[in-house]
């Protein structure tokens, strides 16, 4: 056998392997990033999936987790940092989660869960408030350890309690801060934050009734759709038996095809016709010394703030030994990065609301953002006469 004639065996055992490869893809079984029989693990299913342990088939978008180095299990919400997952309740649809760092409040105060299938449980009126620090450690008020500096304190209560607060504490920030169970959280003060979880829902897809039989799990119709149907846990990983089965009657047709198409290349490209063209245009190419230039990938970089002219053209002052905001206002801490403001520091005030931020923290957000951080109006262009 001539090597001509080997190309189209070889071409076929090079497209065929890796789609048939694709094809076999792993089953989805429920895992988990502990191996052995650990009390506590999280058990991952539908409509979650573990990368890179089961195949994304196995869940929907947004349900998507990851296990770090130290075997915990994790979830990234697009609007946030990474979130440890405590637990999952497929039962109710709930997922609790907390902070790597230990600091959730930190993590309340910018909590954000739109673009994501995941939703707050309750959301209960909450104030977030600096006191002096000598204030709230003669009281019975319990501030938040990750928050605050040596000289102010950052406690958090429901709205309904602010008044109850020491005359010297001011509020910091007003948020729908979300809870698991809105009664106890509103029977008193609540406290460090950070002693507690965050615990989200899901409402689509609807898996409480195949949860809810004895052996029976959830799974996908398809991976197009949220269409959900009951299998029995015992097959629970033959669930895409079917769509393998689909897969593999479309391989056995397209990859045939694709053969064809690559050997009929092979054969226009070796007749003599097409090489004496391809030379000439080479030579004549390299006589006229003409370069065929490239085409260069462009990247469309889409921003949503604002640029440097228009940051610069908001007011910008130097505090003095006072502190105290051109506003009147009498905020000591800067809402971006939470730390309090310091004589000779520079802040920058935006139009319409007034509220003042450190200079260097609004400059980055406002290159990323539009809107004010506190109220989150868009400022307007500022007025003549303003540095």
């Amino acid at each position: 056998m001539t090597f001509s004639k080997q190309i189209p065996l070889l071409l076929s055992i090079f497209i065929f392997l890796p789609l048939l490869k694709a094809a076999d893809q792993k089953p989805c079984y429920t895992s988990s990033c502990i191996h052995g029989n650990f009390d506590g693990k999280i058990h991952v299913r539908f409509p979650f999936w573990l990368f890179p342990k089961q195949p994304e088939s196995c869940g929907h978008t947004g349900f998507n987790l990851l296990c770090t180095n130290h075997h915990e299990t994790t979830l990234k919400l697009p609007n946030s940092e990474t979130f440890l997952v405590r637990d999952i309740d497929y039962l109710q649809q709930r997922i609790r989660l907390n902070d790597p760092k230990n600091c959730l409040a930190r993590r309340l105060l910018s909590f954000d869960a739109s673009g994501s299938p995941f939703s707050p449980l309750h959301l209960l009126n909450y104030a977030f408030l600096t006191c002096p620090k000598e204030d709230v450690n003669s009281s019975l008020y319990k501030p938040i350890q990750c928050l605050g500096n040596s000289t102010t304190s950052f406690v958090a209560t429901s709205l309904d309690l602010v008044a109850s607060m020491p005359p010297s504490c001011k509020i910091f920030k007003k948020l729908l801060l979300p809870v698991s169970e809105p009664i106890a959280y509103m029977a008193g003060f609540a406290g460090d934050l950070n002693d507690q979880d965050l615990w989200l829902k899901w409402d689509s897809p609807n898996c409480s009734v195949c949860e809810g039989k004895a052996n029976w799990r959830c799974g996908s119709v398809n991976n197009i759709t949220l269409q959900v149907q009951c299998f029995s846990s015992v097959n629970s990983g033959i669930h895409n038996t079917s769509l393998q089965v689909l897969k593999i009657i479309c391989l056995s047709l397209i990859g045939p095809l694709i053969a064809l198409t690559f050997c009929v290349g092979l054969v226009m490209c070796s007749s003599d016709r097409v090489s004496s063209q391809v030379i000439q245009h080479a030579m004549l190419a390299r006589i006229s010394g003409s370069v065929i230039p490239q085409p260069e990938s462009e990247q469309v970089i889409t921003r949503t703030g604002l640029d440097e002219s228009t940051i610069e053209s908001y007011k910008k002052v130097e505090l003095g030994e006072s502190r105290r905001l051109p506003t009147g206002s009498n905020d000591v801490v800067c809402s971006i990065c939470l730390s309090e403001y310091a004589s000779k520091e520079t802040v920058r005030c935006l139009p319409e609301c007034e509220h003042c931020f450190h200079t260097e923290c609004i400059d980055v957000w406002l290159k990323l953002h539009s809107s004010c951080p506190v109220c989150r109006s868009n400022p307007s262009p500022a007025r003549e006469g303003c540095n």
